[in-house]
This record gives C-alpha cells, sequence and structure tokens, in this order.
C-alpha cells in the first residue's frame, strides 16, 4: 500500500505548535469538534482559551446566531446567522432526550446554555450545544405549574428562575447548579400579579420585570429573594413597557407611546444614573421610524401581551408571538432591520414564534 508521503506521521510530528495551531484554526467546528477522539493533545489543545480565542477570531463557526422555535417548523430550532445575515441550511442539532419536538421545548438561553422543559420527564434541561454536555434538573414537584422560567449563566455553573402558581400564593423558585437544590422565596403575586408570561431580564446581579397597569419596573434579586421597585419614574401615557439589557451595564426600557391603550409610537429609553448620587432616570435615545411602527403595531393587532424583547449582541430585539418576522434595533449605528421570515417555515403558519440568542460559549458550564 502506497501511502502519500505528505501525510507522513514523522512530519506532522515535527510541525511546531503554533504552526498546527493555525492550521486547524482553519476548520469547520463540527471537523474540530470531531478531532477530540482522536488524539489526546488534540483533545486538550481545544480546550484552551488561547486557543478558543485564536480560533474564534479565524472562524465564522464561532458567530452569534438568532434561535427560531416554532410548533410547525420543519426543523425544531432554526439558526440565524447575523455575521452573515442569513438562515442557516442545517438547524440546531440537539442530543436524543431533546430531538422530538413533542417532548420537549426550548423555554430560556444564557451564555450560550439553552435550556428546554421536558414535562413527561418532570424535568428541565440545561445544554451547551458547542461542548455538547447538559444537566437535567428535576422538577420541584412532580406536577409543576410554573411561568417566567428564565435561566442565567454565571462563571461557575447557572440558575434558574421560575415563578410557581402552586398552592395559596405564588412563590420565585431559584435552582442553583452548584448547589443543585431549589430555593423558595413567597409573596410574588403581589408584585407581579397577572404578568407571569415575562421572562425576567439579567441586569446587575438582579432579575428585571415589569407590571401591568400601573405600569413599574422591579428587581428580582437572585442570591436574596429579596423583591425592589425601580426608582426611576417611567415616561408618560404608555400603552405597555418591556425591558432588555445587555446583562451588566445597560438597561432599556422598550415601550408603545399612545392614548386609551392604543400605541402611536414605539420609544426605547437607557436607564441613566443620576449626578452626585441622584435619583436615576430614564433617557429617551429613540424612536421607531412611524412606518415601521404601523407595521409592527398591525402584526400585533394591539394585543400587546404578545410582544416581547431581548438583547442579543449589541441588537434589541423586538418580537411578537404571533409574527414570523423579527425586528431589532443595532444600537451603535442607531438603525433599524427586519429579520426575513425563516424559509423553513411553511406557507400557513400561526402563533407560537419564539426568539433566542444565542452566542457559542465552550466554557460556559452546566
Amino acid at each position: 500500500m502506497i501511502t502519500d508521503p505528505r501525510m507522513d506521521p514523522r512530519i506532522w510530528s515535527r510541525l511546531p505548535n503554533h504552526l498546527l495551531e493555525k492550521i486547524l484554526s482553519f476548520l469547520p467546528l463540527k471537523t474540530l469538534l470531531d478531532l477530540r477522539s482522536t488524539c489526546k493533545h488534540f483533545n486538550s489543545l481545544l480546550f484552551t482559551p488561547h486557543f478558543v480565542s485564536k480560533y474564534s477570531l479565524s472562524s465564522s463557526s464561532f458567530s452569534s446566531f438568532i434561535i427560531l422555535s416554532h410548533p410547525q417548523s420543519v426543523k425544531k430550532c432554526s439558526l440565524f446567522n447575523i455575521g452573515s445575515n442569513s438562515w442557516c441550511e442545517v438547524s440546531l442539532s440537539l442530543p436524543r432526550i431533546l430531538s422530538s419536538p413533542l417532548s420537549s421545548n426550548l423555554l430560556s438561553s444564557s451564555n450560550g446554555l439553552l435550556c428546554f422543559s421536558i414535562p413527561r420527564s418532570s424535568c428541565f434541561v440545561v445544554y451547551n450545544p458547542l461542548a455538547k454536555s447538559l444537566r437535567r434538573v428535576n422538577f420541584p414537584i412532580c406536577l409543576f405549574d410554573y411561568e417566567s422560567l428564565t435561566l442565567v449563566s454565571t462563571d461557575n455553573g447557572f440558575k434558574l428562575f421560575v415563578l410557581s402558581s402552586a398552592g395559596s400564593s405564588n412563590q420565585a423558585l431559584v435552582y442553583s447548579s452548584t448547589v443543585c437544590s431549589w430555593r423558595r422565596f413567597e409573596g410574588s403575586t403581589q408584585i407581579l400579579s397577572e404578568c407571569c408570561h415575562q421572562k425576567g431580564v439579567f441586569y446587575n446581579g438582579c432579575l428585571s420585570f415589569t407590571t401591568l397597569e400601573p405600569f413599574h419596573v422591579v428587581y428580582f434579586h437572585l442570591e436574596s429573594g429579596r423583591w425592589e421597585g425601580s426608582t426611576a419614574v417611567l415616561p408618560r401615557d404608555l400603552t405597555f413597557v418591556r425591558v432588555a439589557s445587555d446583562g451588566y451595564q445597560k438597561l432599556y426600557l422598550i415601550a408603545g407611546v399612545g392614548i386609551s391603550g392604543i400605541s402611536r409610537r414605539i420609544k426605547i429609553w437607557e436607564l441613566r444614573k443620576g449626578e452626585d448620587q441622584g435619583a436615576d432616570y430614564w433617557m429617551e435615545i429613540e424612536t421607531l421610524p412611524e412606518m415601521v411602527c404601523r407595521k409592527f403595531v398591525s402584526v400585533c393587532y394591539h394585543n400587546y401581551e404578545h410582544v416581547y424583547c431581548f438583547w442579543h449582541q449589541g441588537l434589541i430585539c423586538l418580537c411578537c408571538y404571533t409574527w414570523p418576522e423579527m425586528l431589532y434595533f443595532k444600537v451603535s449605528r442607531g438603525t433599524w432591520h427586519w429579520l426575513p421570515k425563516c424559509p423553513s417555515l411553511p406557507e400557513k403558519w400561526s402563533c407560537g414564534f419564539k426568539w433566542f440568542s444565542f452566542k457559542p460559549e465552550l466554557y460556559a458550564i452546566v
């Protein structure tokens, strides 16, 4: 048998590490991950921060994505690549426990982690698609009625927040992966009332929520379980209110402005700190163009409970459960754009469009 001399192992074994890393950095992500089982050196190399940072700069595989999950979609979780501004030809790869659309439901995302519910198994599953690692989290009780599930990825694991209506009063429950247990906090009914469909927005160590009229922004401290109202006074004549955050430094208010519950405009405000330790305040930074506003308001039919927002890599994304397109605002450029309809959706579609931010992160711990 004649062997190609260019593949002689003795040649590759003498290749300097920095050249080997350079060659590997041009491989597709799937091929790169498959190499882990072929060589101990490759397996250790692919998990070093130095190589991952180099690979992410030279490869488009580490681009950020927006995930669309919809009951009628042929592909369970479709991916839109923000870097190439196009829908990916392949859908998100899921393990067997999550691959059946009837058994699992994508609920939340954070820092490269995805959280699914599996009602038939009475559990949540937190999954890192890049590292292909997952953790199963059992419900606090077998028949668990919950709302507002929010996943928060941390430096040493993750937390799950849910609101439960079991019992005489609503409870907030927080699961910590570091101690593998749930904690219960009473008194959520008086705070959020009937706003349980909202997800929390992680900001400055807390989850932020908005209430029904009279509108307020409230914070839930993940460590202490304490609820706190924002001191910043909201703008006037609001018809609906949502919040979005980059997770650390900035909190944004996205709201409709109008009369008699009808939105005539949609605006964005940024939370600013008062000078000399004064009260926080909302600074208006953007107004949705009139024609775009008319289209968005028409697709949600003034049912603002269907509207939700999230942050994705410098974008404020504005969505509606009943519409297959997504509107987003580029904060740095101050421009609005429509994300095109997913080609895998059927011609006839109904409500249930759920969008999620996803930035692959190899070291997001489950």
